[in-house]
C-alpha cells in the first residue's frame, strides 16, 4: 500500500480469499497515551490523535471491516449461509464416515469370519488381506484425479459436489451389500473415486462461499466435519457390533449413503460460487451472491467494493482452469513452484504424522491391552470424540493463531505423544501384566487423537486452499488429493503389515519422521494468514518467502472530512512519510 492518507476506493487492490483477518490487537485508541517523538511535527509526521491502532496483514482489509455493513452471526443472512454450508460439510463427514468404519468393522469377529480374514491373517485384522481392502479406497482416489478438478472448473463447485455425491451412494451400497472380498475391494474403489471429487469441490466452494473473516474458522470447520462422520459411524458401531448377523457390519457401511443423498441432492439448491460464475462470465449474478453473503445485502459495501476488484484482477477467462488438460499453471513459475511445494507439504505431512494409525486403531488398542471386542468399540467411539474436540478447538484459533506456529507445535506434540504410546505399549503392551500401563498407553492414544485434531484438521482444509489462486484451485484441490491418497495409500497398505510383524516398533517410524516434518515447516512453511493475494505473490516470489510472509503493518483508521481513512504509522504513532 502507498504511503499517506488514502481512501479505500482510491486503489485497486486485491483481497486473497484466505480469512483476512485484522489480528485485531487493538494497540490504542483515543486518548491513548501512545504517543511520538517530540520532533515529529516538526518533521512533516503529525501524530495521529484519537485514531485506532492496530497492527494488520493488510491496510485496506482493515478499513473495509471498520466501514460499511456486514453479516452479523446471528443474522438471518448467515443463517442462511450456515445452512448452505452444512451441505457442503457433507463431504467431510462422508470422508471421515468412511475413515473410522472401515477402522470399526476390522475389528468386529463378525466381519473377519465372513470374509475369511481372520484365518489367513496373523492375529486378526492385519496383513495382505485387510492391506488390500484398505488401499482400494487410496487407489480409486487416485484414480479420480484426473477428473475431480475438470469437474469442478466445468460444471462448477455445486457440479463437483453434486456428481462426488452420487459415485459415493454407489459405492456404499455395493460395500454394504459386499457377499466376498471381490465386491468389498469394488465398492471400496467407487468410494475412494467418489470422495476424491467431492474432496475436491467441496473445500473450493466453502472457501468461495465464506466472507474473508470467517473464512479460517468456516473453512476449518469443514474438515472438522470429518469428525462428525467418525462420531455417527463409532457410535452405531458400538450398538451393532453386539449383533452376531452380518447386520452388525452391513449397517453402518450402508448408513454412509444418508450424507451422500444430502450433498448429492442438496448441491442442486445452493448459489453457486460467485468467483466460479465470474469465471463463466456470469458477473451480475455473482455480484448478488457475493454481495448477499458478504455485505449483507448492499452492493457497494467497501469489503463487497474490495473483493469485487480482487476477483475481477485475479480470474481471468483464457485461463488454464478452462482447459481440462492443462496443469502447468501450477508449476510454471517460481511462484506456482513455491505454492504447489507447500501444497504437497501439507498433503503428505497430514497423512504421514501419525494418523494413518488412526485406520487400524483396534489393533493399537490391541497392542495396549484391550482385550473384548466391545472394549476395542468403545475405545475407538471415545477416541473420535476427544478427536472432535481437538478439532473444533483447533478451529477456533486458525483466526487467532498463525498457521506455521500451529503446525510446527502441533507436530512437535504428534512426536511426543507417540514416543510416549511407544515406550508405554513395549512395556506394558498385549500381555495385559500391568493393567495401569496398559491404560495410560490408551489415554496418550487418545491425546495423540486431540493434538493431531488441533493441528491438522483444520490446517488440512485451509491451508491448501489459501496457497492456491483461483485459476488454479480446482486443479491444485485435485492434486492435493492425489498427493493424500498417495500418502494414504502407503499407510492403509504398509499398515497393517507392519503392525501384524513389527507391531508397536512401527510407531518409532512415524515419531522420527514427525521430528523431521517440525525441520521442515520452521524452514520453508509460509504464513499465509490475513494475506492479500497480491501480498501472497510478493511473498512467494520474494527470495526468503517464510520471512517475507511474517512482516506486518502499523495502520491507524481515523475520520477525515467525515470520511474513515487509513494510515501507515511506525512504531511511535507518527504517519510514515
Amino acid at each position: 500500500m502507498a504511503t499517506g492518507m488514502e481512501k479505500i476506493d482510491e486503489k485497486a487492490s486485491s483481497s486473497h480469499e484466505a480469512e483476512q483477518d485484522i489480528l485485531a490487537t487493538t494497540l490504542s485508541k483515543s486518548g491513548s497515551s501512545e504517543r511520538g517523538h517530540p520532533d515529529d511535527n516538526a518533521k512533516g509526521t503529525p501524530i495521529l490523535d484519537g485514531a485506532k491502532f492496530m497492527e494488520v496483514m493488510n491496510a485496506e482489509y482493515a478499513l473495509a471491516l471498520s466501514t460499511g455493513p456486514q453479516l452479523k452471526a446471528t443474522s438471518w443472512r448467515s443463517i442462511q449461509l450456515f445452512a448452505i454450508l452444512l451441505v457442503a460439510f457433507m463431504g467431510s463427514l462422508s470422508n471421515g464416515f468412511d475413515g473410522s468404519v472401515m477402522s470399526a468393522v476390522n475389528g468386529m469377529k463378525q466381519y473377519l469370519d465372513f470374509f475369511g480374514i481372520d484365518g489367513e491373517d496373523a492375529g486378526g485384522g492385519v496383513g495382505t488381506t485387510t492391506a488390500i481392502i484398505f488401499g482400494m479406497y487410496s487407489i480409486g482416489s487416485i484414480v479420480a484425479v484426473a477428473i475431480a478438478g475438470p469437474i469442478a472448473d466445468k460444471f462448477g463447485r455445486r457440479g463437483g459436489m453434486s456428481v462426488g455425491g452420487f459415485i459415493i451412494i454407489i459405492g456404499a451400497i455395493v460395500i454394504s451389500a459386499a457377499k466376498n472380498v471381490q465386491y468389498l475391494l469394488a465398492g471400496r474403489f467407487v468410494l475412494g473415486f467418489g470422495v476424491a471429487i467431492t474432496s475436491t469441490a467441496a473445500p473450493a466452494y466453502v472457501v468461495e462461499m465464506a466472507p474473508p473473516q470467517w473464512r479460517g474458522r468456516l473453512t476449518g470447520l469443514y474438515n472438522t466435519f470429518y469428525y462428525s462422520g467418525s462420531i455417527l459411524c463409532t457410535g452405531i458401531t458400538v450398538a451393532s457390533g453386539r449383533r452376531q448377523s452380518t447386520l452388525s457390519w452391513r449397517l453402518p457401511l450402508a448408513i454412509q449413503i444418508i450424507p451422500a443423498i444430502i450433498l448429492a441432492f442438496g448441491s442442486y439448491i445452493l448459489p453457486e460460487s460467485p468467483r466460479w460464475l465470474i469465471s463463466v462470465g456470469r458477473k451480475e449474478e455473482a455480484k448478488r451472491i457475493l454481495a448477499k453473503y458478504h455485505g449483507d445485502g448492499d452492493e457497494n459495501a467497501p469489503l463487497v467494493k474490495l473483493e469485487w476488484r480482487e476477483y475481477e484482477e485475479a480470474v481471468r477467462l483464457d485461463a488454464s482452469d478452462k482447459r481440462w488438460y492443462d496443469y502447468t499453471e501450477l508449476f510454471n513459475t517460481a511462484n506456482a513452484r513455491y505454492r504447489s511445494f507447500m501444497l504437497l507439504l501439507m498433503a503428505f505431512f497430514g497423512q504421514w504424522s501419525g494418523n494413518g494409525l488412526g485406520y487400524f486403531l483396534t489393533i493399537l488398542f490391541k497392542n495396549a491391552g484391550a482385550k473384548t471386542q466391545n472394549q476395542l468399540l468403545t475405545l475407538n467411539f471415545v477416541n473420535t470424540i476427544v478427536s472432535a474436540v481437538g478439532a473444533l478447538l483447533g478451529t477456533s484459533l486458525t483466526d487467532k493463531v498463525g498457521r506455521r506456529v500451529i503446525w510446527f507445535w502441533g507436530t512437535f506434540a504428534c512426536a511426543g505423544t507417540l514416543a510416549i504410546i511407544t515406550g508405554l505399549t513395549a512395556k506394558w503392551g498385549s500381555d495385559g501384566a500391568n493393567p495401569a500401563g496398559a491404560n495410560s498407553a490408551i489415554a496418550f492414544i487418545f491425546l495423540f487423537g486431540f493434538v493431531f485434531s488441533f493441528a491438522y484438521t483444520p490446517l488440512q482444509a485451509v491451508y491448501p486452499t489459501e496457497v492456491l489462486e483461483y485459476n488454479t484451485r480446482a486443479k491444485g484441490m485435485a492434486m492435493n488429493a492425489l498427493a493424500v491418497s498417495c500418502a494414504g495409500f502407503v499407510n492403509v497398505y504398509a499398515g497393517p503389515i507392519a503392525l501384524g510383524r513389527i507391531q508397536w516398533r512401527y510407531y518409532i517410524v512415524y515419531v522420527v519422521w514427525d521430528l523431521f516434518e517440525c525441520l521442515m515447516v520452521y524452514l520453508f512453511v509460509v504464513e499465509t494468514k490475513g494475506r492479500t493475494l497480491e501480498e501472497l505473490d510478493e511473498i512467494f516470489q520474494d527470495p526468503n518467502p517464510v520471512r517475507a510472509s511474517k512482516r506486518r503493518r502499523r495502520v491507524a483508521i481515523v475520520e477525515k472530512g467525515g470520511e474513515k481513512v487509513v494510515e501507515v504509522v511506525d512504531g511511535t504513532g507518527a504517519v510514515v512519510a
